[in-house]
């Protein structure tokens, strides 16, 4: 129970969860607002505004330089995963649900083209692929701010 503690005392750490949960409960709200439906998978799905691991990564960043400084090795990976991440999620993650888009239209044409459907069809064409996989570069711009300021407002101590 003390390495709980110790876990859960951890600034960094807290100031990261409170970064990722903020943007999710956000997005879900952000969903509802837009569409005035409650879709809960939006608390733990991936895409929309704001970037829930943006906010995560650039909140413990922040974290990192206010408890061990900017010269810290600590710090310096830190502020490198987060590059990565921000990257991935507005590159190869976007890419991927653009392609996934299209991919669902070309089935759905496909399908719709059909005189009748076949019973035998491969399962893999029956459920559509998950479009919102990655993020816009302003979604990735309002998760990086979300997280910097919650990582600015969450007193050390």
């Amino acid at each position: 129970m003390d390495i709980l503690r110790q876990m859960f005392g951890n600034y960094c750490l807290n100031v990261a969860l409170i970064s990722w949960l903020s943007a999710q409960v956000l997005k879900t709200i952000f969903t509802f607002i837009a569409t005035k439906k409650l879709n809960l998978e939006r608390m733990v799905g991936a895409g929309g505004m704001p970037s829930a691991h943006s906010a995560l990564v650039c909140s413990l960043t922040v974290a990192i330089a206010r408890t061990v400084g900017v010269s810290s090795p600590e710090f310096a990976l830190a502020f490198l995963v987060a590059c990565v991440v921000m990257y991935d999620a507005m590159g190869v993650r976007r890419s991927a649900g653009e392609q996934a888009k299209v991919l669902n239209k070309i089935i759905f044409t496909w399908e719709k083209s059909q005189d009748a459907p076949d019973e035998d069809e491969d399962d893999m064409f029956k459920k559509d692929l998950k479009e919102s996989l990655g993020h816009t570069p302003l979604e990735v711009l309002g998760g990086a701010l979300l997280g910097i300021l919650v990582a600015m407002l969450v007193s050390l101590t």
